[in-house]
């Protein structure tokens, strides 16, 4: 499955990041803080979170993550779109909660791999 699949599928706007919707979908992380991200997250990952700001797009490109999806109706800022362009990171949007959509990841056999 390729990001821009679940672009549709699961009903996500794209704010930036365009060039990376081919980016093959290997698994999902959820969490918020950083240090667990990087520490646990797995390349290929699409990551829940609630953060919006550029520091998530570093913790994206050090982890080779596949997309990151901002729950919860959270927007990012200008300079976050703007890296998320540069880095050609996907940074997509849903109002949905992250246990939701985590959820229907899960059950569309998007899962973390141990």
């Amino acid at each position: 499955m390729k990001v821009r699949d679940i672009l549709s599928a699961f009903n996500l706007e794209l704010a930036a990041g365009a060039n990376g919707l081919d980016r093959e979908v290997t698994g999902g992380y959820c969490g918020d803080l950083l240090s667990d991200v990087i520490a646990n997250a797995k390349s290929g990952s699409v990551w829940l979170t609630v953060q919006a700001h550029q520091n998530i797009l570093a913790v994206a490109v050090l982890r080779e993550l596949a997309a990151i999806v901002l729950v919860n109706g959270h927007r990012p800022d200008d300079a976050t779109k703007a890296k998320a362009e540069e880095e050609g990171m996907p940074l997509l949007l849903s109002s949905a909660p992250a246990y939701r959509l985590a959820g229907e990841f899960f059950s569309a056999g998007i899962t973390q791999k141990a």
